[in-house]
C-alpha cells in the first residue's frame, strides 16, 4: 500500500533538499509504517513510506531501473496491481529481467515497454509518480475508480505531490488557503473530481495521468466509463457477473502477510466474504478470517430507525456460522467514540473536517483494532453505487429530482424531522450567503450531468438510471473511497474494494435497469450472481447503512464540546458561528437533533486550532 510524496523543480538542485523532502515523508508515517526511503536526483526527489504486502524482503522504494550504470527511471509507487504477475510472465518473454517479485518493479517496466499505454494494461487500484530522468519528465497515474488518493500543487518551476494533502503542505512552497469555494466543497457531501479545497491544489482524477515537463503540465484521461449497448439475457449477465466476482476476489486475496473480510452481515460484505471462503478452501487455505463493528449493548438494546430496521450483528454471525468464518466482533465503547485523541487522529487523517463525524471515528477505531491482528482487509464498499443498492434509487421523487440524489435524501430527512439541524445549521448566515451552498451544488450537478455517457436513443427511465448511476461513480462514491482509504491507512492497514474492479464496473454499468431491478428488489444483480454461497436471512436481508452508536451520551458529551466553543472566545471557529444559533442549539435541541451540525462545528474548530488555515472569504 503506502504512503508517496515528492518534489520536480526545473530551476533548482533538489539533491541540496533532504530535509525539506524529509518532512514531506515524515507526514506518511501512519501509512507505512514498515520502512521509509528517499530519493533524490537533480530535479526530482521522491520520498516512500512502506506498507510491506507483497515481497515483504525485496520491495524497497523509492525503486529504480538502471541501464550501464545509470538511472533511467525511478518510482515512488503507492498500491496494488493485482494482474503483475501476468504482466511479469508477458515483459520477461519480451526480455526485461527482474530484481524482485514486486509489483512496484512490474510497473516500472511495464512503461518501459509500452510508455504511457502502460496504464490500460494495469488491473488494481494505485497511485504512483515515475521520473524519467533521460527526458526530465515526471508521470502521475491515478487508478480508474480513484481508490488511492494523490494530490498535486503546481508551483512555478515544476510540482509538489503526495499521497494527502499534508505531505504537500509539509513544503514551504505550499500554503492552506480555503475560499468560499473551498468551503461549499466542505460543507456539501459531494467530493467534486479534482477538488481538493485547498487553494492551488488539485486532486488527481480518477483515470488520469499527469505529465510535467519543463514547458507545463499535461493531463490525459485513460479510462472513463463508457455507455455501452448491453447485449447479453438476464441468465447470462447474472452468470457473468458471478464469473468476475470469482476472478476478483481471488487475485484480491494475494498477500504475503495476514488477510480478513470486513463483515457487516449485508449482502455486499457477506458475498464477498463467502467467495472469500469459497476461494481460501479451493485453495487448500485456512479459513478465512472476518471482523464486524459493533457498540456496547446495542445489539440487545437496538431501536429502529428511518435508516437501520435490524442490528447487523446477528446476519454477521450467520455468514460467519454459514461459511465457517473465523469470525471476531470489534465492539466499541462509547468513551472511544468521544475521546477527544480519536476525534483528533480521524481529522489528522483527513487533512479536512469533511466527513461523518461519529462514522469516521468508529471506523478508524474498528481499522485500528484489526490492524493488530491483520494487514490487508477486503471490503463491499461500492456495490451500492454499482448495483443499486441506495434507497433513493428507487424512490420515484429522488430520481425525478433536478439534484444529487442522495443530497435530495438528506434534505429530505431534515424536511421530516423539523427539529433536527442541518450540516450547516449553525455558522453565520454572512458566511453561508458568500458560500452559497445550494448554488454550488446545482452547478456541480449539473457540471456531472453534462458528463453522462449516453447511449443514441436511450430515453425514459433508462436514461436518467443511467444518470443516476454516473452520479453515484463519479462523485458519491469517491466521497466513500477517500473516507475508508484515510481511516484505514491512518492504522496501517489496507483495505481492498473488490467491487471497484473497472471490469465489473463497466459491465454493470451497461445493464439495463429492468435487470438490476429484476426481483423487484434492490441489487437483484448481484443477489441473484451469489445467493447459492449466502444464507437465505443475508439474501434477503433489507440494505441497512454503516452503523451508528446510538448512546444518547454521545449527544451529550457533543453538547458539552460546543459548550466548550462558547464559552472560549479563542476558539478559531467562533466566527465562522451564528453564536446564538450555537447557544440555542446548546440549551434546547435534543441530543439526536444535535449532532450532526455539532459534529461539523467540532472539526472545524480543530481543523482550524491544528492547520495553518487561511481563509479568504
Amino acid at each position: 500500500m503506502c504512503g508517496i510524496t515528492g518534489w520536480v523543480s526545473f530551476d533548482r538542485d533538489l539533491t541540496t533538499e533532504h530535509a525539506t523532502i524529509a518532512a514531506m515523508n515524515a507526514t506518511m508515517t501512519d501509512r507505512g509504517p514498515d520502512a521509509g526511503g528517499i530519493w533524490l536526483d537533480t530535479h526530482a526527489a521522491f520520498g516512500h513510506r512502506r506498507l510491506a504486502v507483497i515481497d515483504l524482503e525485496g520491495g524497497a522504494q523509492p525503486m529504480t531501473v538502471t541501464h550501464d550504470g545509470r538511472t533511467i527511471l525511478a518510482t515512488t509507487y503507492s498500491g496494488e496491481i493485482y494482474n503483475y504477475r501476468e504482466l511479469r510472465a508477458e515483459l520477461a518473454a519480451r526480455g526485461h529481467q527482474f530484481t524482485t517479485v514486486s509489483d512496484t518493479e512490474v510497473a516500472l517496466h511495464a512503461y518501459l515497454e509500452w510508455g504511457e499505454d502502460f496504464t490500460e494494461r494495469l488491473n488494481g487500484m494505485y497511485a504512483f509518480a515515475l521520473w524519467d530522468p533521460r527526458s526530465e519528465e515526471l508521470l502521475l497515474v491515478r487508478d480508474r475508480m480513484g481508490i488511492k488518493p494523490l494530490y498535486y500543487y503546481p508551483t512555478p518551476d515544476g510540482v509538489l505531490f503526495g499521497s494527502e494533502p499534508k505531505a504537500i503542505l509539509a513544503n514551504p512552497l505550499a500554503r492552506a488557503v480555503v475560499d468560499a469555494e473551498g468551503l461549499a466543497e466542505l460543507l456539501t457531501v459531494v467530493k467534486t473530481p479534482g477538488h481538493a479545497v485547498y487553494r492551488g491544489m488539485r486532486e488527481l482524477r480518477p483515470g488520469h495521468t499527469l505529465r510535467v515537463r519543463r514547458g507545463g503540465l499535461t493531463e490525459r484521461r485513460y479510462w472513463s466509463i463508457t455507455a455501452q449497448e448491453h447485449t447479453d439475457d438476464l441468465d447470462t449477465t447474472i452468470h457473468h457477473v458471478r464469473e468476475l466476482l470469482d476472478d476478483i476476489v481471488e487475485r484480491q486475496l494475494i498477500a504475503d502477510v495476514p488477510l480478513c473480510t470486513l463483515l457487516s452481515g449485508g449482502l455486499d460484505s457477506s458475498a464477498i466474504t463467502a467467495l472469500a471462503a469459497k476461494a481460501l478452501r479451493e485453495g487448500g487455505h485456512g479459513p478465512v478470517r472476518s471482523f464486524a463493528v459493533d457498540f456496547v449493548g446495542q445489539t440487545e438494546n437496538f431501536q429502529p430507525d428511518a435508516l437501520r430496521a435490524t442490528p447487523d450483528g446477528p446476519y454477521a454471525h450467520a455468514l460467519a456460522e454459514h461459511v465457517a468464518a473465523d469470525h471476531r466482533d470489534i465492539v466499541l465503547d462509547t468513551a472511544d467514540l468521544r475521546h477527544r485523541d480519536h476525534r483528533d487522529a480521524v481529522l489528522l487523517a483527513r487533512d479536512l473536517p469533511i466527513g461523518m463525524g461519529e462514522g469516521d471515528t468508529s471506523l478508524y477505531l474498528l481499522f485500528k483494532a484489526i490492524r493488530e491482528q491483520t494487514t490487508v482487509a477486503l471490503s463491499g464498499e461500492s456495490a451500492d453505487e454499482i448495483f443499486g443498492g441506495y434507497s433513493w434509487f428507487h424512490d420515484p421523487e429522488a430520481v425525478a429530482a433536478e439534484s444529487f440524489p442522495w443530497l435530495w435524501a438528506i434534505q429530505r430527512g431534515f424536511a421530516a424531522q423539523q427539529t433536527r439541524l442541518s450540516r450547516d445549521a449553525l455558522f453565520a448566515p454572512g458566511l453561508m450567503a458568500k458560500i452559497d451552498v445550494p448554488g454550488y451544488q446545482t452547478s456541480r450537478y449539473h457540471e456531472a450531468i453534462a458528463e453522462v455517457p449516453r447511449l443514441a436513443g436511450e430515453t425514459g427511465l433508462q436514461r436518467r438510471m443511467r444518470e443516476i448511476s454516473y452520479l453515484h461513480l463519479t462523485r458519491f462514491v469517491q466521497f466513500l473511497l477517500d473516507r475508508k482509504d484515510r481511516a484505514s491507512m491512518a492504522t496501517g492497514l489496507e483495505v481492498r474494494v473488490p467491487f471497484c474492479d473497472h471490469r465489473l464496473v463497466e459491465y454493470v454499468f451497461n445493464a439495463p435497469w429492468s435487470m438490476k431491478t429484476f426481483d423487484g428488489r434492490e441489487k437483484s444483480l448481484l443477489r441473484a450472481a451469489t445467493r447459492d454461497v449466502l444464507p437465505d436471512v443475508v439474501a434477503e436481508r433489507v440494505k441497512s447503512p454503516y452503523p451508528s452508536t446510538q448512546d444518547p451520551s454521545y449527544a451529550e458529551a457533543l453538547r458539552d464540546n460546543l459548550r466548550d466553543v462558547l464559552a472560549d472566545r479563542n476558539a478559531p471557529v467562533r466566527d465562522l458561528l451564528d453564536l446564538g444559533a450555537v447557544g440555542d442549539a446548546v440549551d434546547t435541541a435534543p441530543g439526536p437533533d444535535l449532532r450532526n451540525s455539532a459534529e461539523v462545528v467540532l472539526a472545524v474548530d480543530t481543523w482550524l486550532r491544528n492547520y495553518d488555515v487561511t481563509l479568504e472569504v
